[in-house]
């Protein structure tokens, strides 16, 4: 890929950068306005060559999303490479419903690999667009948040934000 947009908007849980290819579909976000922390999240054959600052079409779903219109982020199209399991899980969070968060051995289960529970923690923690890919609905078993990439904080407050529809 050659040239990607990026873009950074205000939400109540702070600055949230998001990278598109040039088809608009969204290869990496999350909560910061560093730009090289976005990018890191990519593989180095899938970083952009040339990013340039403007509007993407996926910021007006993450408005919605935080205005309360937690569906707007469904329909964002993304563009992961990964293995194949790594493609289903991503695919699998997106099913996740929101305000119903699975637990990581749930997940396992919802990929068809019951036993595999380390390997969807690391579905999560591998997705790059994050809440596009709201990897953000998988708790450890206990109930207990877990990791997330962009804090603890901002995991809670979406969690919550889900739990109120």
């Amino acid at each position: 890929m050659t040239t990607a947009t990026i873009q950074t908007i205000d939400t109540p849980d702070g600055a949230f950068t998001i990278l598109a290819d040039e088809r608009g579909h969204v290869l990496s976000s999350g909560w910061t306005p560093d730009r090289e922390v976005i990018l890191a999240r990519l593989s180095a054959t899938a970083q952009p060559r040339d990013v340039r600052e403007r509007e993407t079409d996926a910021s007006a779903a993450a408005r919605a999303y935080y205005d309360g219109d937690l569906s707007a982020i469904d329909d964002v199209e993304v563009a992961q490479s990964g293995t194949a399991m790594q493609l289903a899980g991503w695919k699998a969070l997106r099913a996740i419903v929101p305000g119903e968060p699975l637990s990581y051995a749930e997940f396992a289960v919802a990929l068809g690999q019951p036993s595999a529970v380390r390997a969807a923690a690391s579905i999560c923690a591998r997705n790059a667009p994050a809440l596009f890919v709201p990897c953000h609905r998988v708790l450890r078993s206990d109930g207990s948040l877990g990791g997330f990439a962009w804090g603890l904080d901002v995991k809670r407050s979406l969690l919550a934000r889900e739990a109120r529809i």
